[in-house]
């Protein structure tokens, strides 16, 4: 069952500041209080907003990018310059939120950096973003672009995501206002050509409209239990001018337009084998126009300042995506033997057979888990008979030819 949020502050009901749900209104004790106090003369209206505004969501300690990086760089195997990105872009973004003062007596603006991540699908850059709203202690909305649509259409409005980001932020308005939205896919979204349609496009073109409000920053109204606006709903007011906006997607072909703009044969016989290193190194020399002629909209573009591209994922390091993560499967896997008193190893061999079975599937680190529970769902049924032994995990055990070694 969600909170009861107040209307007038965006308190949420907690035993301290009990929200009173009326007919179409809710109000907190906080409020109740503020406005005896106003009727009765004893509080002027100016210091209102401080009475009842609830609790500010505490600072957060800025991390310097070599700190942000070295977090990632426990859950995030390679990719160090996407990693290097994302710590700049979130350093900067925090710092401009908490040390504003600094700039009172100056006329500059800071403008926030939200970022864009492209790459293969199971690269990272979700993990990426979840791993530094998690060390930050900020919330963390995620959303699929494909998913979205414009206001009035079938599917989720696209103001939907920050509901999504205050739900995470239990009902606290002043913490979901400086949290972090994921997009994922929003290459999904780009319009099919440069000219734009005279039809209706509402789950492309007219998404990466609706979106441009949002990451920009304004003031949106949405409904607290998310789902589709309606007139007479209670709405919540949420400024997005401090939300850090990641977008993440594949892109797939946008090596292609580079290549061609390059001026190389994108077609045709007797090409070079494309290895891993050449699309990468492609990838890595995108530019605004390239995204405008995959179909993203330039205003969209401008708005994404800071863009990073992912590697492809090689055998190597899937194994050790596998091994070395604080959150690594096999870390995972030991701990729970461990728990029935069961020694659990793995062979070289086994852990590369792994990787090569992950990258012959094409989904990236994200399909690793899906494979190791097929290949341990056996013995996990039968774990506790190994009770005080070690269970040894071979190739043969990963390509099913064989049990595991029990010794």
């Amino acid at each position: 069952m969600s909170k009861i949020i107040c209307d007038f502050c965006g308190a949420t009901d907690s035993r301290d500041n009990p929200v009173i749900a009326g007919d179409n209104a809710c109000i907190c004790k906080a409020c109740v209080t503020a406005a005896n106090e106003i009727m009765n003369g004893n509080l002027p209206i100016e210091e209102v907003e401080n009475k009842i505004t609830p609790t500010e969501a505490k600072e957060i300690k800025i991390k310097t990018p070599a700190e942000l990086k070295k977090i990632l760089d426990e859950y995030v195997i390679g990719q160090d310059r996407a990693k290097k990105v994302l710590s700049v872009a979130v350093y900067n973004h925090y710092k401009r939120i908490f040390r504003h003062n600094e700039l009172l007596n100056d006329d500059t603006e800071l403008n926030k950096s939200n970022v864009l991540l492209i790459g293969p699908t199971g690269s990272g850059k979700t993990l990426l973003a979840q791993t530094i709203s998690k060390y930050l202690d900020v919330p963390l909305a995620i959303a699929d672009a494909t998913s979205l649509t414009e206001a009035g259409y079938v599917g989720d409005d696209v103001e939907n995501v920050v509901t999504r980001l205050v739900q995470a932020a239990d009902g606290d308005i002043k913490k979901a206002e400086r949290g972090i939205i994921f997009i994922d896919e929003v290459d999904k979204v780009a319009r099919m050509s440069e000219n734009r349609s005279i039809t209706r496009d509402v789950s492309g073109e007219g998404v990466q409209q609706a979106l441009l409000k949002i990451v920009e920053g304004a003031v949106v109204n949405v409904p607290p239990k998310g789902g589709r606006k309606h007139p007479g709903q209670d709405a919540l007011q949420v400024d997005t001018t401090n939300i850090l906006f990641i977008c993440g997607g594949a892109f797939d072909g946008l090596e292609d337009i580079i290549k061609k703009k390059q001026g190389a044969n994108v077609l045709g016989f007797n090409q070079d084998k494309k290895t891993k290193n050449d699309h990468d190194k492609v990838l890595s020399k995108v530019e605004a126009d390239d995204l405008v002629k995959y179909g993203l909209i330039p205003e969209l573009i401008g708005r994404l300042h800071m863009v990073a591209t992912l590697n492809e994922i090689t055998e190597d390091d899937m194994v050790h995506i596998l091994t070395e993560p604080k959150n690594a499967l096999i870390k995972q896997y030991i701990k729970l033997f461990e728990m029935d008193d069961v020694k659990l190893e793995f062979e070289k061999d086994a852990l590369k057979e792994l990787a090569r079975l992950a990258i012959v599937r094409k989904t990236g680190a994200r399909g690793l888990r899906s494979i190791i529970e097929d290949i341990m769902l056996d013995i996990m049924f039968d774990l506790p008979k190994y009770k005080n032994k070690t269970v040894t995990i071979t190739k043969e055990v990963v390509l099913k030819t064989k049990e595991p070694k029990v010794a």
